[in-house]
């Protein structure tokens, strides 16, 4: 990837990061933008996919950004986490490549238009609602009412900002509200029926106004997650209670309705296919209606374009097939899809029946997903994101494998889903002493000696002190490799403690064969020699 690719990419990574809507992320753009523009930035070196600088604050300070996993990054002042030298840093190798005044401007967007829309779908708002009144149970007039009302507010213009849509959808859910039915009842199905009618509305806006994934996860990605929360929620205080005759037309309308999420777009998929599955799973519980919906689907399927996305559909009959208990034809199904489309939803099914308690029957779900997590992870962008789904999918597995003993399926699970398995896999590992391994593991993420805890090292030398060697080699080395006096001095220290576990493990002669052979292969590396006979580790 080139240097322009990567800088814009760790751009989209940081504007994920920051929320312009916190007071502290603002300030913390602010106070880097403020040492950017005042040429405190120095010595910026853009290679081997980082940014190395020195932003000269109060006290200089060192920064290394990871353009490839930005929270890798570094910066020597005391902040954990982002701060705001790598906020200018960033600037800085930023500008090289494009505008850091629109970059920062479009971070901001969503504050500016978001005042400038209220004041207009409040006053539409109040008109729709003098119009409407309370709406007395009629699914027709219902969804006619909901379409109206969105149309209105959120689809009447040729071009409508993404950083708008959350403000007139949060006034168009407040006129759907006022308009509910006064039953506790019907006011639930009557909400339920809103989010699924907005959801697909929204959805279908989404892609006429040609918002690309990366906008929509920007500006509004949190409505839809808002309203799949609403209907988990919805659904099981409707599943709860023992459902009126008079439901029964409407229950029907709403499975076409709920069938449409899967059709109404090309976009959103995880989140379209997430909400069709929570009415199924919590909602549209008889078994009747699920086989007679696994039909539609395979209709839908067969008459699907050449153009058309196939996926949801096909998530769709995976999802009824293990709802009706046909395990062999969903996992049959979850063979045809690629790694990079089906694993994030492998998720979701294997906590589903882990709910149930069905162990026997998440084992095999379980299986597949981890011949599916790894390719998925590499298709995955962005270090954050992989982190986050390696805790989810953890968190998943983990119920099976204490309630079935099987310790070896959640450490495979940890070996697949590395390196942001790293923190779970090294806790595992170092608990039941198995240091060889967890040293291999040290080396496998790069880690050097004196970055790990004092704890952990104390333990490990007293217990099985030969697992360090391979490690302080390894770290000695890369020091050595830096050439520079500072990193010198710290290839010495490394090489003293060396010496001190040889000779503890009675393996003098091999300290010094080492020694010897390390001095030989140094020779023109003077000052490295300098620091060695400084530190009496050599003979003057």
């Amino acid at each position: 990837m080139e240097e322009t690719e990567l800088l814009h990419a760790f751009s989209e990574e940081l504007r994920e990061l920051l929320n312009p809507n916190a007071v502290e992320d603002a300030k913390l753009v602010q106070k880097g933008l403020i040492l950017y523009r005042q040429g405190l930035v120095q010595q910026v070196t853009i290679e081997d996919r980082t940014v190395t600088a020195v932003v000269q604050d109060v006290t200089p300070v060192k920064v290394l950004l990871d353009l490839d996993f930005a929270g890798l990054s570094e910066c020597s002042c005391p902040t954990e986490g982002l701060c705001r030298h790598q906020l200018a840093v960033f600037f800085s190798a930023f500008s090289k490549v494009s505008s850091v005044s629109d970059w920062v401007s479009d971070w901001r967007e969503p504050i500016r238009e978001q005042k400038s829309a209220a004041g207009w779908g409040m006053q539409t708002a109040k008109d729709l609602i003098k119009a409407n009144g309370v709406l007395q149970p009629d699914y027709g007039r219902w969804v006619h009412s909901f379409e109206v009302s969105f149309d209105t507010l959120l689809a009447s213009k040729q071009h409508t900002s993404p950083y708008v849509i959350p403000e007139l959808f949060g006034i168009y859910e407040r006129r759907l509200h006022a308009s509910a039915p006064v039953e506790q009842e019907w006011r639930l199905l009557y909400e339920l029926v809103g989010i699924v009618v907005s959801f697909r509305k929204l959805a279908a806006l989404s892609e006429r106004l040609g918002h690309d994934e990366a906008t929509v996860k920007r500006a509004y990605l949190h409505v839809f997650h808002n309203l799949m929360e609403d209907t988990e929620e919805l659904a099981v205080k409707i599943g709860v209670q023992s459902l009126p005759f008079a439901f029964d037309e409407f229950i029907e309308r709403l499975k076409d309705d709920a069938y449409a999420l899967l059709t109404c777009a090309s976009g959103l998929e995880y989140e379209r296919i997430y909400l069709y599955r929570l009415l199924w799973v919590h909602f549209f519980k008889k078994k009747p209606w699920r086989e007679e919906e696994l039909l539609k689907i395979h209709a839908g399927l067969k008459g699907l374009q050449d153009w058309e996305n196939p996926l949801p559909l096909m998530a769709a009959g995976v999802h009824l097939n293990l709802l009706v208990g046909d395990d062999e034809r969903a996992l049959e199904l979850v063979g045809l899809f690629s790694a990079a489309e089906i694993a994030p939803y492998m998720v979701y099914w294997i906590d589903y029946l882990s709910g149930l308690k069905a162990w026997r029957r998440v084992g095999p779900v379980i299986e597949l997903f981890l011949q599916k997590v790894k390719p998925y992870l590499e298709a995955l962008a962005g270090y954050h994101s992989c982190a986050a789904f390696v805790r989810n999918a953890l968190r998943a597995v983990a119920p099976y494998c204490a309630e079935s003993d099987r310790l070896d399926v959640y450490e495979r699970a940890l070996l697949a889903m590395l390196p942001y398995s790293f923190g779970e896999y090294e806790y595992l590992l170092f608990e039941r002493g198995q240091f060889d391994r967890w040293g291999e593991l040290q080396a496998f993420v790069g880690l050097d000696f004196y970055e790990l805890p004092k704890e952990r090292l104390k333990a490990v030398e007293k217990e099985q002190p030969e697992v360090l060697l391979a490690m302080l080699h390894q770290t000695a080395q890369r020091e050595i490799d830096q050439k520079n006096r500072a990193s010198y001095r710290m290839a010495v220290r490394h090489l003293k403690k060396l010496r001190t576990l040889y000779k503890k493990l009675k393996r003098v002669d091999d300290w010094q064969y080492f020694l010897d052979t390390l001095m030989e292969r140094t020779k023109r590396l003077r000052a490295f020699h300098e620091e060695c006979r400084r530190s009496k580790l050599i003979e003057g």
